[in-house]
Order: structure tokens, then sequence, then C-alpha cells
């Protein structure tokens, strides 16, 4: 069943169920007669004499040679060939999805001046499954991501290579197997195809969802992290995040509270703990994974309006003027690409820093050393721990902006970029490092919560220990540890840890 998409209001769920389940997308067919007639005012423009960049000229630098109207098929061709300039790995197929999905609600909005055959072609695949081999590097995010979309306008063409039901192929065989015929691209229409943020949106999506699912489960683990370490709730009072105000840090807190009722480890220690106050990775946790909750909700609205909009240039408007901008300058999604690298890199530091507290006897509150039953002979999760830390510094390293790293290209004619593409790029990675400290910190802490038997956590807790015990047993003695960490970080980066809580309790993202 595929989504019928809104162009202008396309949704962040549209958009996450495109990602996530792969789920194939299309216009909704009252946006054809806007394409079509963008479409017919293009080909009246190249049928004339009068340059008008983009249709009869050449491009960037070359902008001011005229091009003959028997080359412009030609033109369009070859401009995207040229442009086929891609490096490094193929791109996962869920983003190559998303790519296209962009691209589709861009195209869909009558203002890029392609032809419907353009658009339905776009639909039928993804419905078939006809998947554009996209190198992940060699876009600076202005003007638009042009080499990564070059490759995806290749296999239009019949030109490149594709995934089709899981096989690389040339993109001509994938087209014939999948019984769909390349198309021959009229004016502007290769220009359309490249001349946008997609690939750089898409990736800053890719890292909004994956960020957002491990700062949902960041705070279950830290919940788990504080019972292990017989940490107090009443920091997490709604009355003191009142006060404050900030939205994020109000929900954050909630979960926190939710996630701890019930906890029979709590009630233990209410009354003569000689412990005043918890270090601040149990204390600020909702200071901490609040503010980084509002700075993704920010950035989600960013890439929302960006996710709908045209990017392309020139651009057909309302009163058939065609007429060049900088639409392609990918500036507010490098910007948006900062932000999130900067909150993946903040949750992980605090949790890191929960996990170094349960497994030092000097913070734990009577656990043993490194979690281990027998400590000397067993060394537990000492070097989990190191290797949470490695993460936590890789992190921290890549959290710093990319979209101040400008450099000028194309002759001087491109003068500043933003970088958007590897900025958001990065974002897979740092994600990747998250997942893997979350999923460390969900070992630590429910290894922490049985060590306090027959003290019992919370019901909501209790859930999550079965599902981190379903597929990685409690630590009786040391064992080969990366398989382990390898089953609680998937447990994360599939939401499954997450999703055994109760749906109410974690904050949305469209808050």
């Amino acid at each position: 069943m595929s989504i019928v998409l809104t162009p202008g209001s396309v949704s962040l769920r549209e958009l996450q169920d495109i990602y996530w389940n792969g789920t194939p997308a299309r216009i909704d067919p009252w946006f054809d007669a806007g394409i079509s007639k963008a479409a017919a005012r293009i080909a009246q423009i190249a049928a004339g004499n009068e340059p008008v960049y983009g249709i009869n000229t050449g491009f960037g630098k070359l902008a001011s040679i005229k091009i003959d109207s028997a080359d412009v098929a030609t033109l369009q061709r070859n401009l995207i060939l040229s442009h086929c300039c891609g490096v490094g790995a193929p791109l996962a197929e869920n983003i190559v999805r998303l790519i296209m999905a962009l691209k589709l609600i861009s195209l869909g909005r009558g203002a890029s001046g392609v032809r419907l055959e353009l658009v339905r072609l776009i639909e039928a695949m993804l419905e078939k499954g006809v998947i554009p081999l996209i190198p992940e590097k060699g876009s600076v995010g202005a003007s638009g991501d042009l080499a990564p979309l070059a490759h995806m306008a290749a296999v239009m063409m019949g030109e490149g290579e594709a995934f089709y039901q899981g096989s690389l192929l040339p993109a001509a065989e994938a087209f014939a197997k999948a019984g769909l015929k390349p198309v021959v691209l009229a004016a502007k229409e290769g220009l359309a195809l490249i001349n946008g943020t997609q690939t750089s949106t898409a990736l800053a999506l890719a890292g909004l969802f994956r960020a957002h699912r491990a700062a949902q489960t960041a705070l279950v683990t830290g919940a788990m992290s504080t019972d292990a370490a017989m940490g107090s709730s009443a920091p997490f009072h709604p009355d003191i995040h009142t006060l404050r105000g900030h939205k994020g840090q109000i929900d954050a807190a909630a979960a926190l509270r939710a996630l701890l009722s019930g906890s029979v480890i709590r009630e233990s220690h209410l009354q003569g703990d000689e412990r005043v106050q918890d270090p601040y990775c149990i204390r600020c946790q909702p200071q901490v994974d609040g503010a980084c909750l509002d700075l993704l909700r920010s950035v989600a609205r960013t890439l929302e309006i960006e996710a709908n909009a045209v990017t392309d240039n020139p651009l057909v408007l309302s009163d058939d003027s065609v007429v060049s901008g900088g639409n392609f300058h990918a500036e507010p999604v490098a910007f948006a690409a900062d932000q999130i690298a900067l909150a993946v890199c903040e949750i992980g530091a605090i949790a890191q820093r929960r996990i170094a507290l349960l497994v030092d006897p000097a913070l734990s509150y009577g656990l043993p050393a490194f979690l281990a039953k027998k400590p000397g002979l067993n060394s537990g999760l000492m070097i989990a721990e190191v290797t949470s830390a490695a993460l936590m510094s890789e992190n921290k390293q890549m959290s710093h902006p990319a979209s101040v790293d400008s450099t000028p290209t194309s002759a001087n004619q491109e003068d500043h970029v933003s970088m958007a593409c590897h900025g958001a790029r990065r974002l897979l990675q740092m994600t990747d490092n998250l997942a893997t400290i979350i999923g460390i910190e969900a070992l630590t802490a429910a290894q922490g919560v049985e060590l306090r038997k027959p003290l019992t956590t919370s019901p909501e807790l209790q859930k999550v220990i079965a599902t981190i015990r379903s597929v990685v047993p409690s630590l009786e003695e040391d064992r080969y540890m990366a398989n382990d960490l390898k089953a609680a970080t998937d447990l994360v980066a599939s939401g499954a840890l997450a999703a055994s809580v109760s749906a109410d309790i974690l904050p949305v993202l469209e808050a």
C-alpha cells in the first residue's frame, strides 16, 4: 500500500514510514494539473529563442553559453552523465527511497517544469523496488546535491546501476526486469532532478529519526540506571521542571517518573539514606535529555519544512515567469545536521557517565566492581565501559560543526556552500555509536538492578529487563562479550527496547 503524499504538507510521520518501513509513495493526483502546466511553460521557452538558464543555456560558470533548440535533450543527458561523480560506499536503500520521495514532493509542487512522465517513473521505481545506487560522497550542499542526485537521474535514463530484488544490476537490466522504460529527458528536466537538497535532507531526516529513537531509549536506560544506583527520584518532581518551563525537560522528567513508579528499590531507601544528592548524570537527566529533546523537536520543524520545499532552480512561478534563485543552498539543512550532532553527542555523554558510575564501587552504592559476581576472577563489564568511552569520544570529535566549513567551487561561481550532505551523513555513524552506548547502559543497568535482589524495580522497568534478557542472559561469569553488545545495540537501534514500555510514557518528536 502506497502513501499518497500531499506536496507542501507531508508530515514527519509519513516520512518516517517511508524511512523505517520502505513504504512506497506517490503524489496525490490533484497536483497533476499544476505539474503539467509548468512543464508546458518550459516547453514553450525551449521552442523559442530567449536564453533562460537551465533550459537552453549551459550550467554554473557556463550559464552564458546559449544552446541550440536541437541540442536541448542532449544538454540534459550530458548534464546528468557529467555530474555522476559520486564516490564512496552506496547509500542505504531506505535512505535512497527517502531521497526519491523527497524529490517527488518537490516536483509535485508544480514549480519545476517537468513532465508528469518523470513523476510517474519515480513513483513506479519506488513501487517496484528499483533503487538507484547513489554513492555517499561528492556533494557540498550547493548548488543542490548535484552528484548524488545525478546518480538517481542516470538510472531513470537507463544508465548507472540500481538495486532490484536484492541484486545490484545495470540500470537498463533492472528496468527491463521490473517492466519499466527509461526516460529521455526534455528541457530542464535533468537540472530539475539534480538541483535540490533531497540527499542532504534525507540524510538529516534519517539522523533525526535515529537520534529521537535513541533519545527515547536513553530515558528508559537512564531510569534503570537510577534504580540500579539507588538514586533518588525526587529531582524528577514535576514542580521543579515547571518552574523552569522548558517543554523537553518537563516531558523527560515525566517519563522518568512514570518509568520509576512502583519501584521497591526506590522505596527501600526513601528514609535513612546518608547521600544528600546524586551525581549530575543521575540528577540532571531531565535537564540534559530534555534540552536534547527540545533541540531535536526544533530541528524536526526545520526539516519538515525542507522536506516540503521546492529547492530547484530556476523555478516556474505562479505568474508563469521563470526566475533563477538560490533555494538549492542547503544552509538550513546544514544547521539542522549540526544541531542533531550536538544532541546525539550529549545524550551519549551523559549515558556514558551513568555506565561509569555503575561499574565503580566507589560510586555505585554497594554494587560489586564492574558488576562482576566474583570481581578479580571476573572482569565483568569493565571493558564494555571502556568501549562506551571510546564511542563517546568519537562522537565528540564528529560533533564539531560542518556548516561553517565553506569552500568555493565551480570556478568561483558557486562560492559559498553549505556542506550539508556530509554534515548530515556523519549522523549515521554518530547514531550507530549512540545506539551502542545506550545498549551498553542497558546491559549495565539491568545487571545492576538484578544485583539488588530481592528488591525489585518498577513494573515498567521489569518489562525492559525482560526484553534485554530475551536476547542477552545475565552475566554470571566472564564470557565472549561482543555478541552481547551487538544484541543490546540492535535492541536500541530497532526501537524494541523503547517499545517494551507503555506507549504513552516516552516523549514524541512532533510535540
